[in-house]
């Protein structure tokens, strides 16, 4: 009994370890049988790329001339309608000038009186020369009429200058327009008393046409533009500056960049861009928020990936996932510039010709073989499809 118990033991043990090596077999046999992951990959080529800013923006007048009196007096009449084009030159207010009349009528006084005394004064110095030659006057007589021509000659220019400047307060009575532009609302009527030394300002001419837009762009963004344009296949931008209004539509002219400010705005960290603007049709008033595409630049050897091939590690970097000649996944840390429409400005971690996987990407990994299905970019919808797809397509 006990010879057949052993030989019981030492079978059954026989037939685990046959089973035990049988396992492993059959799991290697069945790793080998599973399928790869079939992914859709878009090969990466350099192409040109219109390099454009988006940013924040109000307009403002190209010319404004806020209107203060320059002498005191009392509004008797406004010239002007509120709202309405004015030109340079026009009358806007007229002050009563009766003070200013008559200061301007003393001083003309004081200038006759004035070329009276030099006249005077010119005939005895001219007679006293010709008695001092006869020796019939002293020399201090004809000092002394010298000295009174000489001051007489003063007096006059004096009187003449006190004439100018009472014919300019008088003509500061009317109130003119020192620009081209639309005037505003007036904050003074007929009948107010205003001064020449007031803060009040008694209305405002703007000019629209052509009108300044503002635009906002951070320091930061500022030096990669810079270290941007310093890559030989990246040309500099045109400048010009497209709008989009506050409702959404596109303006239908467009702008030129004009100056940037040379200082920082310690409160906002941006520079402020200027763009000018044609306005015939008066649609751009100032104060208005819009929205300012500047085409910086264009990088004739663009590396654009699609936006749905780029995702982010837990560290918030962009990767992308790449099928090498192998046909195994490798993973790519990258680094961007800016979105062009759907599609990602890489500088570094992709290169041309690589295959990047735009469809799959969440049943891969590191490391993965996988079977690569060809996917393009519809020129007409900007989808990533199937290469076939648009072949197809095409041959429709």
């Amino acid at each position: 009994m006990l010879s057949k118990f052993k030989y019981a033991s030492a079978l059954l043990l026989i037939l685990l370890l046959a089973g035990c090596q049988e396992e492993p077999a059959k799991s290697a046999n069945n790793a080998a049988a599973a399928p790869k992951v079939a992914v859709g990959v878009i090969t990466i080529e350099p192409q040109a790329a219109e390099l454009v800013a988006e940013l924040p923006g109000r307009t403002t007048s190209s010319l404004v001339a806020e209107i203060r009196p320059q002498v005191g007096g009392i509004v008797e009449k406004r010239f002007f309608e509120e709202g309405q084009d004015v030109k340079t030159g026009d009358v806007l207010y007229e002050l009563d000038d009766a003070t200013y009349l008559s200061a301007y009528k003393q001083a003309q006084a004081d200038l006759e009186s004035s070329r009276a005394s030099l006249k005077s004064a010119q005939l005895r110095y001219e007679r006293y020369q010709e008695l001092r030659k006869q020796n019939n006057v002293s020399q201090q007589d004809l000092d002394d009429a010298q000295v009174a021509y000489l001051e007489a000659k003063a007096s006059q220019r004096g009187s003449e200058a006190a004439l100018e400047s009472a014919k300019i307060n008088l003509g500061y009575t009317k109130i003119r327009a020192p620009i081209d532009g639309r005037i505003g609302i007036s904050q003074v009527t007929v009948g107010a008393l205003v001064t020449g030394s007031q803060t009040t300002v008694m209305t405002t001419i703007r000019s629209l046409d052509p009108i300044f837009v503002d635009l906002a762009q951070t320091s930061l963004d500022q030096l990669k533009q810079r270290n941007l344009l310093k890559q030989e296949e990246v040309e500099r931008g045109s400048n010009r500056v497209t709008l989009v209004l506050e409702d959404g539509t596109k303006y239908e002219y467009q702008g030129q960049l004009k100056a940037r400010e040379v200082s920082v705005d310690e409160n906002t960290g941006s520079v402020t861009l200027r763009a000018e603007f044609p306005n015939p049709d008066d649609l751009l008033l100032p104060g208005m928020f819009v929205r300012g595409f500047v085409h910086e630049a264009t990088h004739t050897q663009a590396l654009l990936v699609p936006q749905q091939g780029v995702t982010r590690d837990v560290k918030g970097n962009p990767i992308a996932y790449v099928v090498n000649d192998k046909n195994v996944v490798e993973k790519r840390i990258l680094t961007v510039d800016r979105a062009i429409g759907n599609q990602w400005l890489v500088l570094s971690g992709i290169n041309a010709g690589d295959k990047v996987i735009v469809e799959g990407s969440l049943k891969v990994r590191t490391g993965s073989e996988v079977t690569t299905s060809p996917m393009v970019r519809d020129p007409e919808t900007g989808e990533i499809v199937s290469s076939d797809k648009t072949s197809a397509a095409q041959g429709n």
